[in-house]
């Protein structure tokens, strides 16, 4: 996030209130670039500028409500404030009409001011950090669509650069969500096999008799069923680049088998006696820790070494928490181009729940999480900002309801896991889902939604 904006261009033709105001505005600790003219504020004022103006109605040659309108064709979002007398008020409140911050009528308070600066700073730190947000999503490299900027995502491509071309095999590790496929078809996007076949193929999605025939490939006959002969992903993704996901899942047989394709680049179908060699790349990826042995389970220590020549770690959300901005806003852009709408700048409801919640779907939460926000769709799990106006009890009331759906959220609705994760009885749990106007329901899979105990 950027830091906090603290700067005003201040236009008034008055040198001895521009010098008041100035001094006023510094022992706050706000920077101010003050002018007598409206043209030369203008001429100063460079895009983007990190601050608010504070502008009087009536100024020689260009007068404030000129420039006000100047203003808002170079920059729509730029916070003004407009000082008046008495006789201009008229005027101010055409010009919030059309956009203007707000207007300080003659004469006020130096607190009034100051509270009006610092409420359209804050504003203007959000538009600013959109839109380097934005900026920074529309940059991403298309051939590398890592978005991060935290030193470990830095890291990463430069190892994917470094390696590419390397040809050695590579595992994967990391937590569900976290783009594990999106790094192997980068290696294989980088490297001279890019021409060539990316073969994906999930081992935990395939029973085993299955699994075998599709990494391996087989002759006709070689099993009940078998009446043609089949190319394996080993096979086909023969020049190109084979990826293993969940590999922790594969049966024992096939891991013997793969070890073996691995040791003399050459792959022999079921049924078949013929060694045809294989021109491969292996990118293995897990969720588990296959270099310690109680994580390990039953996945071979001899294929566990033989993949990790080089092994990528791939950190989750909550250890890169300076990228979830960042990641926001890219996911945000992606589905309003795909559903044909305008993305929204996150507000402080959003910025609340990127700066506090888990994600422990990693990316892929996140994703779905700015496709919702872009869709209009509400978002229950939403957290909110811990200092949002209210008193202590509403506020302790609104953080109880954002633990309670982020606890819902978790455990699919489930209300066993979610009262003993929470660590209250059945009837409290279910009187605070009443009070907070929290449907359980909403949390549930689609595909698993059944009444619960």
């Amino acid at each position: 996030m950027s830091a906090a904006i603290r700067r005003v261009l201040l236009v008034d033709d008055d040198a001895d209130f521009r010098r008041a105001t100035e001094q006023s505005l510094a022992l706050q600790d706000i920077a101010v670039d003050a002018f007598g003219q409206a043209r030369a504020a203008l001429d100063f004022l460079p895009p983007d500028y990190d601050g608010v103006v504070v502008s009087d109605v009536r100024l020689p040659g260009m007068d404030g409500l000129e420039l006000f309108r100047a203003l808002r064709e170079r920059d729509a979002d730029l916070p003004v404030i407009l000082i008046t007398g008495h006789g201009d008020i008229d005027m101010a409140v055409r010009a919030m009409q059309e956009g203007a911050y707000d207007f300080l009528a003659k004469p006020y308070s130096g607190a009034r001011l100051l509270n009006a600066v610092r409420n359209a700073c804050g504003q203007r730190r959000l538009v600013l950090e959109n839109r380097r947000l934005q900026a920074a999503a529309q940059a991403v490299d298309d051939e590398l669509p890592l978005v991060g900027e935290s030193p470990a995502m830095q890291r990463l491509r430069q190892t994917l650069r470094h390696i590419a071309d390397a040809d050695v095999d590579v595992l994967v590790e990391g937590e569900t969500g976290t783009g594990k496929e999106v790094v192997a078809a980068s290696l294989h996007r980088l490297s001279h096999r890019s021409r060539r076949a990316f073969v994906a193929l999930n081992c935990a999605a395939l029973p085993e008799s299955v699994l075998e025939s599709e990494l391996f490939g087989h002759e006709p006959g070689a099993f009940t069923g078998a009446h043609k002969r089949r190319i394996g992903s080993i096979e086909y993704a023969s020049g190109g680049t084979l990826f293993l996901d969940e590999i922790e899942s594969m049966p024992a047989s096939a891991q013997t088998r793969l070890l073996r394709v691995l040791e003399t680049r050459s792959v022999t179908p079921l049924g078949s006696n013929d060694v045809r060699p294989v021109d491969l790349r292996v990118v293995a990826a897990t969720k588990a820790d296959l270099g310690d042995p109680g994580s390990r389970g039953g996945f071979r220590a001899d294929l566990y070494y033989r993949l990790n020549v080089v092994t990528l770690r791939l950190p989750p959300l909550r250890e890169r928490r300076e990228d979830i901005p960042l990641l926001y806003a890219h996911f945000a852009a992606r589905a309003a181009a795909r559903f044909r709408r305008e993305a929204p700048p996150p507000d402080e409801a959003v910025r609340a729940c990127l700066d506090t919640h888990d994600w422990p779907g990693n990316v892929r939460e996140l994703a779905h999480y700015a496709e919702r926000q872009v869709l209009g769709v509400p978002q229950p799990e939403a957290a909110r900002a811990d200092d949002s106006p209210g008193t202590l009890p509403q506020r302790v009331e609104r953080y109880e309801a954002q633990l309670i759906r982020q606890a819902l959220m978790r455990h699919g609705g489930d209300v066993r896991a979610t009262i003993e994760a929470l660590g209250i009885p059945r009837k409290t749990f279910y009187d605070k889902l009443q009070r907070h106007a929290i449907d359980r329901s909403e949390y549930i899979p689609e595909k698993s939604k059944a009444p619960h105990a």
